[in-house]
């Protein structure tokens, strides 16, 4: 059986005292073992990271940013094998795995420009003979948490530009999926970082807790479930890091009568099913406004629900694949039972799907809820499955105060041809990221990725400019050369005094 070990520097390899299994979701097959790390593991890895990032933050950022152009260079040309890789761990189809990789890269490519976006500021003159300007610095040593559902686009979100502003990063993904970390780590070597650049360390709770309380760390970013995302923002505060830690979501799209409806049902087909429901920035829940919306809205959602094709991972003509394990599965069609006990109408039921020659694997089919209301608790948590409810809303009023109500508050669409509703809806919706017509709205790389409320804790967002924030330290320097050969004859007046 396939062993997939750490990435660290000097580690021997071989089997360690715990493992646990990845499974291949299309077969419910254990096709691999992962090594969970111990604290001498993360210790090893944290030695090696303080020997390698004095150099590195030393290596001026032209240099730096093109070993971000080699790494970018190389995951291309790995790309197929990278997709495959996620796909058999992961379960989603090779489209969306190479979706996964392409938005990490995107990243990459942000932090390629890292010269740029590094240059601190300066003014001359604030006093008399006196200048002040500011330098950004690396922290040191980062460290990722990464959840199972993007496996490498969350892990290069984080360690691209970390590593870009001079620090060293250290990776723990999830045990769930770990290959393609595991490669990406393997190909930034290549790509001539450093060794102790990027290392990767498997573990449990048991690392992710050796990874908050470790002292050489100094901040820690984390994407998952927003209880295990709290918890991760208040030890790590507390043992003095910096931390982001984004969790989990409910979002919401906002269906207005006047919204081209065929449109919508195309956009819904893939926001909320593909990749079988298992994104932070799904959109599983619609609000119809008005009972004619939303009669109407059903009427086309049911044919184009009923026409999705779900396969295993590498069916080109499938929209979606299997989720992650058998736990996953369960808990998923749990949740559907718990709406139709709440006594939401299940319009379509996906459980019970089997695929034929892979019964074993973990599949569900597509389903579908109407008369979902507020009060349900099936609506209140994240389902992360193939699982659309609708919840009708009589007006635009009601519509906003949903999702800007709920406990998340990741992200939220409106389909709308009317300007001022989109702009007014946009304005006002209690959410961090809103999409006009776009029904996923993760914004490009240069911007930056975060939610409200439970979706996030910590006050920085990640990429873009946010994450250079995250990721350096500010240090400002005031400096005199005064005049008359240094004889103290005149003294020195703060400069906001002057």
């Amino acid at each position: 059986m396939r062993n997939i070990d750490h990435v660290i520097v000097g580690h021997s390899g071989g089997a360690g005292a715990r493992t646990g299994e990845v499974f291949n979701p299309n077969t419910g097959q254990v096709q691999a073992q992962v090594q969970l790390g111990s604290q001498a593991d993360l210790d090893k890895a944290i030695a090696a990271a303080q020997a390698a990032q004095p150099g590195w933050a030393a290596t001026n950022p032209q240099r730096r940013a093109r070993v971000m152009f080699a790494f970018k260079a190389l995951v291309e040309k790995n790309m197929d094998e990278l997709a495959h890789l996620l796909s058999s761990e992961h379960g989603k189809v090779i489209a969306d795995a190479k979706g996964d990789i392409q938005r990490g890269l995107e990243v990459i490519e942000f932090a390629c420009g890292i010269p740029h976006v590094l240059k601190g500021e300066y003014t001359q003159g604030a006093g008399p003979g006196i200048d002040v300007y500011s330098m950004r610095q690396p922290l040191g040593i980062g460290a990722g948490i990464t959840p199972f559902n993007f496996p490498a686009m969350i892990p290069m979100w984080m360690f691209g530009v970390a590593i870009a502003c001079g620090n060293a990063f250290i990776l723990k993904p999830s045990e769930r999926d770990p290959s393609v970390p595991v490669r990406l780590a393997e190909l930034m070597l290549e790509a001539g970082a450093p060794e102790g650049i990027l290392q990767v360390v498997h573990g449990d709770k048991e690392m992710v807790d050796a990874i908050l309380d470790h002292p050489a760390i100094s901040a820690v970013s984390f994407v998952g479930s927003s209880d295990i995302a709290h918890y991760v923002y208040r030890r790590g505060v507390e043992a003095g890091k910096r931390v982001q830690a984004m969790g989990g979501a409910k979002n919401h799209g906002i269906v207005m009568p006047d919204a081209d409806l065929d449109q919508v049902v195309a956009d819904l087909s893939g926001a909320a099913f593909g990749s079988a429901g298992e994104r932070c920035m799904a959109l599983p829940v619609v609000v119809p406004v008005g009972d004619k919306t939303a009669d109407a809205l059903r009427e086309k959602l049911i044919p184009a629900i009923e026409k999705l094709r779900v396969g295993v991972s590498t069916d080109a003509e499938a929209h979606y694949g299997p989720v992650v394990n058998a736990a996953h599965k369960q808990r998923v069609e749990n949740w559907i039972q718990t709406g139709v006990d709440e006594g939401a109408e299940l319009v379509i039921d996906g459980r019970g799907f089997q695929l034929q020659g892979h019964e074993q694997g973990f599949f569900i089919g597509p389903s579908l809820f109407d008369r979902v209301t507020p009060d349900m608790q099936s609506y209140k948590e994240e389902i992360f499955g193939p699982v659309l409810q609708i919840v009708r809303a009589p007006d635009f009023e009601t519509a906003l105060k949903l999702p800007s109500d709920h406990q998340y508050g990741n992200g939220v669409a409106i389909f709308t041809r009317n300007g001022h509703a989109a702009r007014e809806f946009a304005a006002r919706v209690n959410v961090g990221m809103v999409g006009i017509n776009v029904p996923i709205p993760v914004p490009v790389a240069y911007h930056t990725f975060g939610g409200w409320k439970r979706s996030a804790f910590g006050d920085t967002n990640q990429h873009g400019m946010e994450g250079v924030k995250f990721w350096t330290k500010v240090k400002t320097i005031t400096q005199r050369w005064p005049d008359g050969g240094g004889t103290g004859d005149s003294a020195f007046i703060i400069p906001t005094m002057g």
